[in-house]
């Protein structure tokens, strides 16, 4: 006896389907899974059996062989456990087979049956519908996930639940597509409590507005930190594909949480300066996505920026211009969306005395040498803003706090919908300052680039329709401060 049922296996954030045959025939009792399982996929034999027992189901006393197809395609995670147990009971004929041809199923089986939530199930659902299935039955804690990729799911509790459906004994109840992802405004960080700063605020409102890249360098304790942790409140929200994919992305990761399974604001990573590259840009034997994927969409803030590796700090640079990161290893590849902004802060010197005029830096030439060497000039060049942030003096911090965050994202939005519904050129005297600066500054190819873009950034904060002489200053103000040099 035959039975199939459709589950998807994840190849980085790729769902690929999956045909898990169960076949029952005389001979020794026992069960054997074929078709490039790894470790957690072969332990579903044991998952399985207890799970059926624990369902007062019939373990049928037959040879059981497990094919999941293809078998050139390497299978992981304990997501298959439930298409197995329905592949094994169908071809058993503890229910009707036909009913398996219209649904799709990912779920791992606790010992005593219960239905337990595994990653990528949107992805999953996404991929059944691809494929012109209409219902996905996984954990009840899943099933909003599930909907949001417009399948009907069916939310199961315990495998007797599952089969008591399939048997049109159990009717689940309907689930609605979730639509409360956004975190609640009170528990996003608000610039109000930011005091003085001006010209880092500024910075942090360009940075918002076009999608820069923006470092902060200055003595320690001077509020970088808090200033760059203030970003996603000041971003304007996602829409419904930015936020689906997102969405998508985290649920892969194992990261979306059940009580706000759909994302609607731009994610904030902050990774520990001893990440190695494999945490950052992705990585694994079964590639898994990284922090620089986690953050697509919205913020990479890499704290102690010359504390992080080398080689690590080098790895961005490729996905900071193309907006993707691709793993190679020897089974594929997986290829990631890594379109994020990415926000830096540092110190001056090893000691965080340069470049505070209330304290004398104690570096030497050789140590300020060794500083620098920790930053590429390519890794530099990437950053459009970059802001040599002073020691606030007594009467700022004993003053009121700044601006709110809501007034700022205000201005934020309509920016970005002029820079995207409105042709903003440069005038001749800002094209002449540009060539200028080209020849007596170090710009690069890029940096010119740059330059030009955050311009245009200003200009549309401005609410002007040409870049002038002064928005093009302005831009031209950001880039290395004399102190980062040695």
């Amino acid at each position: 006896m035959l039975a199939r049922t459709v589950t998807h296996a994840l190849v980085g954030l790729e769902a690929r389907r999956v045909e898990v045959e169960a076949h029952l025939q005389n001979g020794v009792p026992g069960l054997a899974i074929v078709g490039l399982a790894d470790r957690a996929c072969q332990e579903a034999k044991h998952r399985v059996r207890s799970s059926i027992a624990s369902a007062e189901l019939e373990w049928p006393q037959r040879r059981i062989t497990v094919n999941l197809a293809p078998a050139g395609l390497r299978k992981e995670g304990s997501g298959f456990d439930l298409p197995i147990a329905l592949a094994i009971l169908a071809a058993s004929r503890q229910f009707p087979v036909d009913r398996l041809a219209s649904h799709a199923a990912i779920g791992e089986l606790a010992l005593d049956g219960r239905v337990r939530p595994v990653a990528g199930v949107l992805a999953a659902a996404e991929g059944a519908r691809r494929a012109g299935i209409s219902r996905l039955v996984c954990a009840a804690e899943s099933a909003a996930e599930a909907a949001l990729a417009g399948v009907e799911p069916i939310p199961a509790r315990h495998l007797a639940e599952v089969v008591g459906y399939l048997r049109g004994e159990y009717d689940p109840p309907a689930v609605e597509p979730a639509t409360n992802g956004a975190v609640p405004p009170e528990t996003q960080l608000d610039l109000k409590d930011v005091r003085g700063q001006e010209r880092a605020r500024r910075a942090l409102e360009l940075a918002a507005a076009g999608g820069h890249n923006l470092l902060l360098a200055g003595p320690p304790g001077i509020g970088k930190s808090m200033l760059a942790r203030r970003l996603p409140g000041i971003l304007p929200p996602l829409d419904r594909d930015e936020a689906l994919e997102v969405t998508r992305i985290h649920s892969v990761a194992g990261l979306l949480s059940r009580e706000r399974p759909l994302i609607e604001i731009r994610p904030f990573r902050a990774p520990h300066h001893s990440a190695s590259v494999a945490a950052i840009v992705g990585g694994g034997s079964g590639p898994r996505p990284g922090e620089a994927t986690l953050a697509h969409r919205g913020v990479l803030f890499l704290d102690e920026l010359p504390e992080f590796h080398r080689p690590v700090l080098e790895s961005l640079r490729q996905p900071l211009e193309d907006g993707f990161i691709t793993v190679a290893r020897a089974e594929g590849r997986a290829v990631f969306p890594s379109r994020f902004q990415l926000v830096a802060s540092m110190n001056m010197c090893p000691c965080g005395g340069r470049g505070d005029a209330g304290a004398d830096c104690r570096c030497s030439q050789q140590r300020l040498a060794a500083f620098a060497e920790k930053l590429s000039r390519a890794l530099l060049d990437r950053f459009d803003l970059v802001v040599a942030v002073p020691r606030p003096r007594a009467a700022e911090l004993s003053g009121g706090g700044g601006e709110p965050s809501v007034a700022v994202r205000e201005r934020v939005i309509e920016a970005r919908s002029r820079l995207t519904g409105t042709q903003i050129d440069r005038s001749p005297g800002a094209g002449a300052l540009l060539d200028r600066a080209v020849e007596r500054l170090p710009l690069s190819g890029r940096g010119r680039a740059r330059v030009a873009r955050v311009a245009r950034t200003i200009a549309a904060l401005a609410g002007s329709t040409v870049v002038d002489e002064e928005h093009l200053a302005e831009a031209l103000a950001y880039r290395s401060p004399k102190e980062l040099a040695v």
